[in-house]
C-alpha cells in the first residue's frame, strides 16, 4: 500500500493516535511532501493534533518542530503550489519567483 494513502486510513479509522507518538511523525510524513494544498491542511491539522495529544514531555520540542516543519511546508505548497527544490530532480523548470526563492537559505528544508 502505498504511504499517502496509508496515512489517510490510519487519521481516519483513529489508529493513528493509537501508535507511539514518533512512529505517528512518520506516518504523517507522506502528508508533510505531498504538492497538494488538501494534503497540505491535513498535515498541519495531524501534527497540531500530535503535539495537542503528547505525553512525552521530553519529545515535546521535538513535535513543536515536526509542526513548525509541516507548517513551512505548508507556505511553500500556497505560495507556489510545488516544492521548488524537487524541479531540478523532477524535471521540472523552475519559474524566476522559485529560483530567486531557492537562492535564500534554507529555503530547501
Amino acid at each position: 500500500m502505498q504511504a499517502l494513502p496509508l496515512a489517510l486510513q490510519a487519521i481516519g479509522s483513529g489508529t493513528d493516535r493509537q501508535l507511539p507518538e514518533v512512529a505517528r511523525v512518520f506516518l504523517y510524513l507522506p502528508l508533510e511532501h505531498a504538492e497538494n494544498p488538501a494534503m497540505q491542511l491535513r498535515s498541519v491539522a495531524a501534527f497540531e493534533a500530535l503535539l495537542q495529544d503528547a505525553t512525552d514531555a521530553g519529545l515535546r520540542d521535538y513535535l513543536a518542530g515536526s509542526l513548525d516543519y509541516a507548517r513551512r511546508h505548508q507556505a511553500v505548497i500556497a505560495r507556489f503550489g510545488r516544492f521548488p527544490h524537487s524541479n531540478h530532480i523532477l524535471g521540472r523548470t523552475s519559474t524566476a519567483e522559485e529560483t530567486e526563492y531557492l537562492a535564500q537559505p534554507g529555503s530547501g528544508f
